[in-house]
């Protein structure tokens, strides 16, 4: 007799079903309420760190950079790497959410597990993951950029449009990262992300200087890369220079957007996976 498996969209055998948005809510609020208790260990990473790095770097060196040749834009350095530096921000810190924490909820926590041993289906758990990823990066963008404001490196009210786009920036990295990590066994992985992806991107993805003085042998490398689509359209949002190549900027968008999408229909097929797969 042939035993029938739960579907995608099903709950399992013998529990009620509940709507979809229902189920993506109670997801959300699991991981909102591990935040508001755990809050306080965040603050160093998701906002002294940053804020160090706008001290040392846009204050510290830039006052340097100004006084030599500058960054070629005729703006104060500062201004050049706050917008940048805050996309940058949000990306690791989502980047960060999408490893040990995924790993975690499979391997060890199991909260994954418990939240399909209820109603909810693996794709409800995949939305939930993404809201809570999608506010965070927006919550921890929108005090970021208060800090740029309170020190004077905002050139325009545009530094306000550059915290939607750290928030892309931050889904495009953060859903293929936790597909990938859902079906890891050990922290290898995660160790390699930061070691060979996130650092090398920090450093050369525009953040610190414009890609153009990079050597044009490794230049177009840059293009590829996700963070310095982010960086640039941050930036250019903060110093209101958007007209100036509006189709750059666009595909900016296009190509961080695409990249966040295909992340989610990975994550749906790896949850999906690592989840009925375990009954």
């Amino acid at each position: 007799m042939a035993v029938a498996t739960p579907s995608f969209e099903s709950a399992p055998a013998g529990v009620p079903e509940r709507s979809y948005f229902a189920s993506v809510g109670a997801v959300f609020e699991h991981f909102w309420l591990l935040y508001i208790r755990t809050w306080r260990g965040n603050v160093i990473g998701n906002f002294a760190t940053p804020t160090l790095f706008l001290l040392a770097m846009g204050v510290g060196l830039g006052s340097y950079v100004d006084k030599g040749s500058g960054v070629g834009m005729g703006i104060p350095y500062l201004q050049f790497l706050a917008p940048a530096l805050l996309v940058s921000t949000i990306m690791q810190g989502a980047v960060f959410e999408a490893t040990f924490p995924v790993m975690a909820g499979f391997r060890w926590v199991r909260r994954f597990h418990a939240m399909h041993a209820t109603p909810i289906t693996p794709a409800a758990v995949v939305g939930g993951f993404i809201g809570w990823l999608a506010v965070h990066a927006t919550l921890v963008g929108a005090i970021f950029a208060l800090v740029i404001v309170v020190f004077g490196a905002a050139r325009s009210v545009g530094v306000i449009l550059v915290i939607p786009v750290a928030t892309l920036t931050a889904l495009a990295f953060a859903t293929p990262i936790a597909a990938f990590m859902a079906g890891q066994r050990d922290t290898n992985a995660f160790n390699s992300i930061w070691r060979f992806g996130v650092t090398p991107l920090f450093l050369f993805s525009g953040t610190f200087f414009p890609i153009e003085r990079l050597p044009e042998v490794i230049r177009p490398l840059a293009w590829l890369l996700p963070l310095w689509h982010g960086a640039d359209l941050g930036r250019a949002l903060a110093l209101g220079t958007v007209g100036d190549d509006p189709f750059r900027h666009l595909a900016h968008v296009m190509i961080l957007s695409t990249v966040a999408v295909l992340g989610i229909v990975w994550m749906l097929r790896t949850f999906r996976r690592q989840l009925e797969g375990a009954r």
